[in-house]
Order: structure tokens, then sequence, then C-alpha cells
């Protein structure tokens, strides 16, 4: 008779294994339409792909490295390989898979940056840490302040932190995030984010209105780390000793520095307006009156210097599967990912350590490969087009997705939703990343995190119905939390801003998180197929259905 211990122990895996047949057991087949290329989708062809992606080889895939080129090199074979069609003309006048994006990459030098306060002919002098930044070029500027609330213009909502004051030719002082954040009934989408809370949108709003730089501060009354202390308590690339140097695109439309400022800073600016930065954001957050205004006698010196400035040229990946029918195939579903990572650093001993970004996002990588296989072995093809992009330098800003934004290979009009991978490989776990400031579930296995549903809940309702075919857990917590930012830190972001239904796709962050220990053995190939498995479905689904999912400008309250 067996031990009764040893019963005791395999009863939990016996209950699991029943679980998970019972769970395939509810699973409908998959449409015959679609079930060839549903079935390409291969975990041992992720394994094979990502040991190549994430290897010593390519030393961590430092955008304008030999290592992200041979990256984008590999891409663009396998697309080739699919049958996708090149879509970017070279110089040659040949047709190519590589779009190039232009940067600027510059090493700040901190020691001789600074921001300097001026006031009644007296000057304080604040150098990094309290002042974090960089532009692409050696700058100097010399203006009065005006505080200009959080920085926000969205007529939309009624809502305009400059609405009275004039910033020509001024340097701007505003608040990060938005106001009501912690509010689930405000206008700025309840608890999660909009698109005006990121620091791109609020710089180009400052230029927009004649400013000649902006200046950044933690809501004085915020109830989370600032975006300073969060990224310091990552560790890994953000803390290592030999910095990543900054990089940006060359034709920019953002031409104005910005720097990012501690508490002590904003305080002392902020001493001549008349109330404390804690009541200014109050006085907004009360019921959204503008609190701006003009700072006498406050005049800012900003001064960036770089020890080194150089151009390059990294490459966006894209290969159009064209649509089966006439009348809809000039419209486009993208499918997109990013092949970049932290590159590497020598080390202490010597020898050199490899950000390999096996999960960032080498999975996401491999995963639009996958997809584009998958796609081209399927007999039957999506009425609409589907655009497969991997973008370069996203863990330098977004800069290829910006970059491909702003000079599109297809209308971004009748671009109609994007499905954007970024770390789709791993079992979500507690981290420095997220400790205190998001819940994770206690079983992250079979999950997947789906952040944009409030700006597109069509999008959502068509990924949802054909997760009956996988049975994947879907969660939407990151739509409705302003700590960590997530809404516009993936490439999906910059197609967001033109209006696009876009989705991050999303397995959440680990303790591997932009450190060295990121490799391939540590992936969940098994819910990473299944993941592309839903992808694929969904992105059927969208070339082929009457109505394709509408954008949500302004998402109110969560």
């Amino acid at each position: 008779m067996p031990d009764k211990r040893f019963l005791s122990r395999l009863l939990p895996a016996v209950i699991f294994f029943a679980n998970c047949l019972y769970t395939f057991a509810q699973l409908p087949p998959v449409p015959t339409d679609v079930r060839t290329g549903f079935e390409q989708i291969r975990e041992t062809d992720l394994r094979a792909d990502l040991a190549f992606i994430a290897s010593d080889a390519l030393q961590g895939r430092m955008s304008l490295q030999p290592g992200d080129d041979a990256a984008a090199e590999w891409i663009a074979s396998e697309f080739a390989k699919a049958g996708l069609q090149p879509q970017v003309t070279d110089s040659s006048g040949r047709k190519s898979y590589l779009q190039p994006v232009p940067l600027i990459e510059y090493r700040p030098d901190r020691k001789a940056s600074f921001v300097a306060l001026r006031r009644s002919e007296s000057e304080k002098k604040w150098q990094f840490p309290d002042v974090l930044g960089g532009y692409h070029d050696n700058v100097d500027i010399s203006a009065p302040v005006v505080f200009a609330g959080y920085g926000i213009t969205a007529p939309e909502l009624h809502y305009d932190d400059y609405k009275g004051i004039d910033v020509q030719g001024k340097i701007v002082l505003v608040f990060d995030h938005e106001p009501q954040e912690n509010d689930p009934h405000s206008i700025f989408n309840g608890t999660g984010n909009t698109r005006y809370a990121t620091t791109r949108v609020k710089a180009m709003n400052a230029q927009a209105h004649g400013a000649v730089a902006i200046l950044i501060v933690a809501e004085p009354n915020r109830k989370h780390p600032s975006n300073q202390e969060r990224v310091a308590r990552i560790g890994g690339s953000a803390t290592r000793a030999n910095p990543i140097p900054g990089q940006a695109l060359a034709d920019d439309a953002l031409h104005i520095p910005a720097a990012v400022v501690s508490d002590a800073i904003a305080a002392e600016l902020l001493s001549t307006a008349g109330a404390s930065p804690s009541a200014l954001q109050a006085g907004i957050d009360k019921d959204l009156s503008p609190q701006s205004r003009a700072l006498p006698d406050t005049t800012v010196n900003l001064h960036f210097q770089n020890l080194s400035r150089t151009t390059g040229t990294a490459y966006n990946v894209a290969g159009l599967l064209q649509g089966s029918d006439p009348a809809l195939s000039p419209e486009t579903i993208l499918i997109s990912a990013h092949h970049d990572h932290d590159g590497s650093s020598p080390n202490a001993s010597g020898g050199l350590d490899i950000w390999h970004g096996a999960d960032d996002n080498g999975s996401g990588t491999v995963g639009v490969v996958e997809l584009a296989h998958a796609f081209a072995a399927n007999p039957l093809k999506p009425k609409r087009s589907i655009l497969f992009v991997v973008f370069a330098a996203e863990e330098r800003g977004l800069l290829g997705s910006y970059y491909m934004a702003a000079h599109p290979l297809r209308p971004l009009d009748t671009t109609r939703a994007m499905i954007n991978f970024d770390m789709i490989g791993r079992d979500e776990t507690p981290s420095e990343q997220t400790n205190g400031l998001i819940e994770i579930p206690k079983d992250t296995t079979n999950r997947l995190n789906l952040i944009g549903a409030l700006y597109s809940p069509q999008y959502n309702q068509t990924v949802v119905a054909e997760n009956e075919y996988v049975g994947l857990v879907l969660d939407d917590r990151f739509d409705h939390e302003n700590a960590l930012n997530v809404f516009f830190r993936s490439d999906q972001f910059p197609f967001v801003l033109h209006d696009v239904p876009a989705f991050w796709w999303f397995t959440g962050f680990h303790p591997d998180y932009h450190h060295t220990t990121d490799t391939a053995d540590k992936i969940d190939y098994a819910k990473m197929t299944k993941i592309l498995k839903l992808a694929y479905l969904t992105a059927w689904q969208f070339g082929t259905e009457a109505n394709t999912p509408k954008f949500v400008a302004n998402p109110v309250g969560n």
C-alpha cells in the first residue's frame, strides 16, 4: 500500500494535471481556414531562434553596435524566407526590409552639466543626481521660469495649464504625471495614465507654446516613488558603472532640452510663487483649476555638456504580407516588437558583462518572426495586409517606433490595429520594479497582461473572443495604475499618439528585468507559444472582420 505522505504530496499534482486536461478539453477546435498557420507556431522554433538572438555573440544588441545590426539582418533574412514584401527603397533604388533610422549618440558630462538659479544677484547651482537629463547638442540656456502646472493642454477635456500665461522664450517648470491621478472618476482616465502623462508629450506642448526648455519635477503630493526613485531601485542597467550613452533621432520633432529636477530644486524655484509646491498641486487637483504663473525674480541657466557626440544609423525591419482582398488590402494591421537591448560592459574582473535581453525583447523579436512564418504557411490570407515590424532603439526612448510613426511605410489613417510584443516570455514575479506599487497574482504561469484596452474596447473584445481557442488568463491591471508608467513605455505608444488602436502584449516584470541574468534558459516557452497563437488568431480577425476596432481618444474614468 502506498505511503500516505507520498499520496498527500502526489494529490496536488494530480489535481493540477486534471485541471489542465479539463481546460484543454474545453477549448474548441481552431477553425479550418486558419489551422495550418496556427499549428505552424512551435515551441521548438522559438527555442532555436531565441538561443541565437540572446546569445553572447550578439553582445546584448545595443543599438548602433554590431550585435544589434546582426539581429536586424537576421530578422530581414527571416522575413525574406517567409515571402514578405520589402517596403523600403534604399539609396540605390532597390527594395529593402531595412528602414534606416538616423541617430545621434551622445555621452553627457555630468560633472560639467548643471541647473543654476539666479535670483537677486545671487546664484545657486545643482548637478547630478539633483539634475537628470541630457541633450544631443551642448546647450546653454538662460531664461525666466514660468510654472505651468502639469504642462497639459487638452481642449477636448476643457483643461489647459497654459491658459493665461506667456511662456514664449521662457523655461517652463511642470509637474510629472496628471491631475487627480488617484481618483477613479478623473477625466484623465481615472487611476490610469493618458497620453498627456508622458514627458515627451509635455515637452512637445511646451515647445508648441514657445518655451525654450522644460524642467519636470515629480508631483509633490505623490503616493508612489518618483520615476527616478523607481529606476534607481531596479539596479542592473540603470546603475551600471559605465553608463549607457544617450541617443536621439537626428530629425526629431522635439528640439528643446528637458531636465528632470529634484524636489529640492523645485521648492527653490517655486519659493516666489506665493504657494508651496504641495499647495499648487492640491489647488489643481481639487477642481482642475490651473495654478500656472510666472515666478518673480527667477531665472534659470540650463547647461548640458557632452563628453562625445557621434552619428549613426539603426534599422527598423519591416515586411508586408499582402492582403487577399483588393478592396481591403490597402488597410494595415501592424505586428511589432523591438530588437535592441542594453549591450555589454567591461566588468571589474576584466571580463564582459552582457545584457542578453532574452525576454526584453528577444521574446518579442522571435515572436514577430514566428508569426510571419505562420501567416506565410497558411493557404488562406487575411483580407487586409499585415505589416510585420521589429523596431530599433526602443531602449533608448522608443526611437525606432517614433521614427516610423513620423515616416510611416503604410498610411496610419488606414492602420486598423497594432499588436506590439515586449517581454512575452516570462512568468511575472515580484521584483524591485514593482514591489509596493502593484499587486501581482500568486499564479502567473498562464497570464497575459494587455495594455491599452481603455483606448479601444473593441480591440479588447476581439482578443477575449479569440482567447476561447487558447485559454490564457487575460489581465488589465496595468491600465489602472500610474506609478509604473507602463502605458507609454513600449513601441505601441507612438502609434497611440496617432489614434491607432494599439495594445502592448506583456507577461510582466521579474527580477531579471534589465539585468545580465535575463537569459534564454528562463523563458516559459509553452506560455509564449500560447500567446503567439492568440496573437495569430487576433491578427487574423483584425485582418478579416468587417468592423475593425475603433479608437477612443479620451477614456474617462475606470
